[in-house]
């Protein structure tokens, strides 16, 4: 079973937590992972860069982080997907806002089910994955 606990914590701006719950399933199942306790936070970029400072020791806003938990049978974790920069990032690509908080929220639960884009190779893979995702889910409406 896969859970998904969603939190509107930014002041301003909502994602529908179905919406959310949604694109967290889609790359969940298509990862294979069918048990999973996943926490989506969306926040302003005053919380991101607090989180980033205090857990990653990284002075800055940045648009997405994820904290594994725990990866034992249950993959448990946490994502934190900063609105303020989403918003900003879907005009700069010239993509929707909607778009834009899909390939985060996706690229948070790939960061979860183990992949890292720290080195080119395995960045380029994980992009690959993540725009496959988020092309489907947008096109199915899974989103």
């Amino acid at each position: 079973m896969i859970r998904v606990a969603v939190f509107n914590a930014h002041g301003r701006r909502r994602v529908p937590p179905s919406f959310a719950a949604g694109v967290v399933k889609s790359t969940l199942r298509g990862e294979g992972i069918t048990s999973a306790a996943i926490t989506v936070v969306f926040a302003n970029a005053r919380s991101s860069r607090s989180v980033n400072r205090r857990f990653l020791g990284h002075d800055r806003a940045t648009d997405v982080i994820s904290f594994p938990l725990e990866s034992g049978p249950v993959l448990e974790g946490e994502i934190h997907v900063n609105l303020d920069r989403a918003v900003t990032q879907a005009a700069a690509y010239g993509v929707t806002v909607k778009n834009e908080i899909t390939r985060l929220v996706v690229h948070g639960v790939l960061h979860l089910a183990g992949y890292d884009d720290r080195r080119p190779g395995p960045a380029r893979r994980m992009r690959a994955r993540q725009e496959s995702y988020v092309a489907r889910i947008l096109w199915e409406g899974n989103g």
